[in-house]
């Protein structure tokens, strides 16, 4: 599979996945470039090592990244583990191995993962929505009734959810829903803005929703990334050994 869509010298994108979901700008982040050199397997690559000006880039075995593939027309991105570094016919490689699936790309986009995932949401009281569109303190009002959905894709970026409630679009969402990082299940209560709703062809009466994360912290996205990073890898070993 992976030799039908990715091909020797293909340029490629190789970033740190703890800085994912920031620009470059904000976060200083490192984007190494360079280009594939073989393909050893279906599910491992073997790349140029990066270079800054004339000094090689010795990414550290065991460390993963977040990778995207130029080929023609099309970007594909998955997460890596760099497995060995090393220099054969004078030529500096790494090896690495895939630990996500292999996915079409759009740039500027955060790495979505499908999901199934119960929450609850409601349109912010106007009271909130005042406050949060100034970027004031608020409370938000407790004991408010809640609409049960479920999300059926998430990134550091939002979430799409479905639901037998219609929410408008441009409208602003308390949103909760737990998420098991590091084995631990961990509550998330976020405000999120409604980009778009659509009726479900086959499921009249239920509503597919996209929403943007509004003015999240830095801390509650990382942790969100750490989340799809950890399920990736789940279901990569879990197709491995199927």
């Amino acid at each position: 599979m992976l030799s039908k869509f990715i091909s020797a010298g293909s340029k490629v994108e190789i970033m740190p996945i703890e800085r994912m979901g920031e620009s470059d700008e904000e976060a200083g982040k490192k984007v190494y470039v360079s280009k594939v050199y073989d393909i050893l397997s279906e599910d491992t690559l073997e790349i140029l090592m990066p270079m800054e000006k004339t000094k090689l880039i010795l990414l550290p075995v065991d460390s993963e990244f977040d990778l995207v593939v130029y080929q023609e027309n099309s970007l594909y991105q998955c997460l890596v583990r760099v497995t060995d570094r090393y220099k054969s016919s004078n030529v500096y490689l790494l090896q690495v191995e895939l630990v996500s699936n292999l996915r079409k790309y759009q740039r500027r986009e955060y790495y979505r993962f499908s999901c199934a995932l119960q929450m609850c949401a409601r349109n912010l009281q106007e009271e909130e929505l005042q406050a949060v569109e100034k970027n004031l303190p608020y409370t938000l009002t407790p004991g408010l009734p809640l609409k049960q959905s479920v999300i059926v894709d998430i990134s550091g970026g939002g979430l799409r959810f479905i639901s037998s409630q219609r929410y408008e679009p441009e409208s602003m969402l308390y949103i909760n829903y737990e998420l098991q990082i590091d084995g631990e299940m961990k509550m998330y209560e976020i405000i999120g803005k409604v980009l778009s709703v659509r009726e479900l062809e086959n499921r009249k009466g239920t509503f597919e929703h996209r929403v943007q994360y509004y003015d999240m912290n830095r801390k509650t996205r990382e942790e969100i990334i750490k989340y799809i990073f950890q399920e990736e890898r789940k279901n990569r070993r879990k197709e491995l050994l199927d």
